[in-house]
């Protein structure tokens, strides 16, 4: 290099003597430079290989374990995470089929007691229709012997009338009465 300062300070008067002519190349340096570039990077090398490249694989090594942790704990959650969805799914279908058997049941409790209901009604419908038969019967009961009794004591008054004398006897009363009510009780029928 110092040559180059000496030619260019030296400037067109040593034009003859130029660098190159002593056999320096540009594309090829002196060898004394090769070899304590050589003995450098050896030594560099070998500080590198010695020092940092232990503490780069540490380093690579710790990252790796890292990593292979994490995948680890990511797959047993993975794995926890489909266990629970299938035991949810499986709590879920246990539910449904609960919640369709309470259904099932309801329906067909429901359909007991319609059936119950349309019983009771039934046997409430018959109740009510023999007590109102039982007092008709009884209210029919009653206005026959109302009537009766009306009818006997009006056809004593007519029989009274017609034959012009009195019936005293109540012996006799009765059995004109009787007869008369006998004699209504075949005509009616056969009026109707």
């Amino acid at each position: 290099m110092t040559e180059v300062f000496t030619y260019l300070a030296e400037g067109a008067e040593g034009a003859s003597t130029l660098p190159l002519e002593h056999g320096n190349s540009p594309l090829l340096p002196m060898p004394y430079d090769m070899v304590w570039s050589a003995i450098c990077m050896l030594v560099i090398l070998l500080l590198f290989w010695k020092y940092v490249l232990p503490k780069f694989n540490a380093v690579l090594d710790q990252r790796e374990e890292s990593i292979a942790g994490s995948i680890a704990r990511a797959e047993a959650a993975q794995a926890e995470a489909k266990a629970a969805l299938e035991k949810y799914n499986a709590q879920l279908a246990e539910g449904r089929a609960e919640a369709n058997a309470i259904r099932e049941d309801a329906r067909a409790r429901g359909k007991q007691i319609i059936e119950e209901a349309k019983v009771q009604a039934a046997e409430e419908q018959n109740r009510i229709i023999a007590l109102g038969e039982k007092q008709l019967h009884a209210e029919r009961e009653r206005v026959v012997a109302e009537l009766r009794k009306e009818m006997g004591t009006n056809s004593i008054s007519l029989a009274e009338r017609l034959l012009g004398a009195e019936l005293d006897d109540s012996v006799k009363r009765g059995g004109t009465i009787d007869r008369f009510l006998a004699d209504l009780d075949y005509v009616a029928p056969a009026g109707k």
